[in-house]
This record gives C-alpha cells, sequence and structure tokens, in this order.
C-alpha cells in the first residue's frame, strides 16, 4: 500500500529550525515531483515548496524564499524541507504530496505540526 509520511515537526522558538522529511512507502519517490504545503488554524492550505522530479528545479512561496531549502534523498526515498529563521507565521501543519505529473496519480501525507512560539 502506498502512502506518505512526513516528521520532523515540534515546537521551535522564533529563529530557530526544523527538519521536515517527507518519507514514502509502497512507491518510489524520485518518478514524483514533491510539494510542501502548510495550513494555519482558520486558514487555506498554501505552497510552500516544490521540487521537481529529477531534482533539477524547485519552487519557494515568496514567504518562505531564502530560509527554507527542499531537497531530495533518493537513497532513502524521502524529501527534506530545511527551514531556517522560523517565525511565528509558520506556525501550521505542514503536508507534503507526491505527484506524477504523467499518470496523475497524487498522494498527501498526514501532516506534520509546526509551532513556532516562544
Amino acid at each position: 500500500q502506498e502512502h506518505l509520511v512526513e516528521s520532523g515537526g515540534g515546537l521551535v522558538q522564533p529563529g530557530g529550525s526544523l527538519r521536515l522529511s517527507c518519507a514514502a512507502s509502497g512507491f518510489t519517490l524520485d518518478i514524483y515531483a514533491i510539494g510542501w504545503f502548510r495550513q494555519a488554524p482558520g486558514k487555506e492550505r498554501e505552497g510552500v515548496s516544490c521540487i521537481s522530479a529529477s531534482g533539477n528545479t524547485t519552487y519557494y512561496s515568496d514567504s518562505v524564499r531564502g530560509r527554507f531549502t527542499i531537497n531530495r534523498d533518493n537513497a532513502r526515498n524521502t524529501v527534506h524541507l530545511q527551514m531556517n529563521s522560523l517565525n511565528t507565521e509558520d506556525t501550521a501543519v505542514y503536508y507534503c504530496n507526491a505527484r506524477h505529473l504523467v499518470e496523475g496519480t497524487e498522494y498527501w501525507g498526514q501532516g506534520t505540526q509546526v509551532t513556532v512560539s516562544s
């Protein structure tokens, strides 16, 4: 059975860092484009970052560009999101999404909570 599992969330002080991981089981991530999304209480889900299947192309939203870095670890069938200089506005549940751009197959993880607070 195919699924994605996010990990690495938690409570961190403003200015701190966290590294989120998105691990796949039952399928191989390296043929999927991977996106990280987040949803804060009372707000719509928003795209944060994504990486192409090849890993050659990345995207960051304006709110995280320069602070977050997405990368693939194909040997571990995992994608990471390194988050630095966190602030309270980064507080949200973070979800990863895997999408096969040709077949249209798509998977979502269950989410991991990130809370930035002093």
